[in-house]
């Protein structure tokens, strides 16, 4: 057991320490000027320092606050929109012009309209949050609800059950694992959103914090909140990925998305 766990954390052990070396010798040899790639025990200092007068705890627990809520708004918009696919299936065809249309418009390049629209409050990264993670969970909320196994529908209106009946007691059970995967895919998009919203509509946010630390050329900083950004979001999979393990016991879920 321990041998097993020991070779599943080995590897990234390896490459974490790999990239740290590197770091390390690029900044002590000069091969880069500090400004530009300030050496590691700057940003360790620099990033204590923030935990220590709790500057970055406000920044993540903003930002998780704005993730929390696009992503809850996104996810009933999805579901609904997915169940009346599902009981309607004429539309799902009106609705899938529109999703293949939006889903290749990026959501920063609609914040300019956005801003105009809303201002640059909460409504604004809301918006963003809710246009990059509805996409992905709409599409596997959708697979997921007609991807069901036809014979079971047809016991179902054996029995005749009502058409709710069937989507509740058979063709959401069924649909469960593809929901949960297009949560967690749509998870990741609502952080790689707020982080760009917040660098361009925000006074508050770890992408605020990124981008004034760039105006003051604070690149140790600028750093921190890199790191900062991915930690939270691979402890937010880590932590949807064991949700998903528990709800879909027996079944395999994937370390990546």
């Amino acid at each position: 057991m321990r041998k097993s766990c020991l070779l599943k954390f080995l590897p990234p052990a390896a490459c974490i320490l790999l990239v740290l070396s590197l770091w390390y010798a690029v900044s002590a040899l000069g091969i880069l000027n500090a400004y530009i790639l300030p050496p590691p025990l700057r940003v360790l200092q620099t990033f204590v320092r923030l935990v220590s007068t709790k500057e970055i705890f406000v920044d993540i627990g903003i930002s998780l606050v704005r993730v929390a809520r696009g992503f809850a708004i996104s996810f009933v918009i999805a579901f609904a929109l997915g169940m009346v696919s599902s009981v309607v299936p004429p539309s799902k065809y009106f609705f899938e012009y529109l999703v293949h249309f939006f889903k290749n418009v990026p959501p920063i390049s609609m914040i300019p309209l956005l801003i105009l629209w809303c201002g640059i409050g909460e409504t604004t990264k809301t918006v963003i949050i809710v246009l990059a993670s509805f996409f992905p969970m709409y599409m596997n909320i959708v697979k997921g609800f007609t991807t069901c196994d036809r014979k079971l529908i047809e016991v179902g209106e054996a029995f005749h059950y009502s058409k709710i009946r069937i989507f509740l007691g058979i063709i959401l059970p069924n649909a469960v694992g593809d929901i949960l995967v297009g949560m967690r895919i749509g998870l990741g998009y609502a952080w790689r959103a707020i982080i760009g919203a917040e660098m361009v509509a925000a006074s508050t946010g770890l992408g605020h914090m990124i981008l004034f630390a760039q105006q003051m050329s604070r690149t140790d900083k600028v750093i921190v909140g890199i790191l900062v950004i991915g930690l939270a979001g691979y402890v937010s999979d880590r932590l949807f990925a064991l949700l998903m393990r528990k709800i879909l016991r027996g079944a395999e879920v994937n370390d990546w998305n």
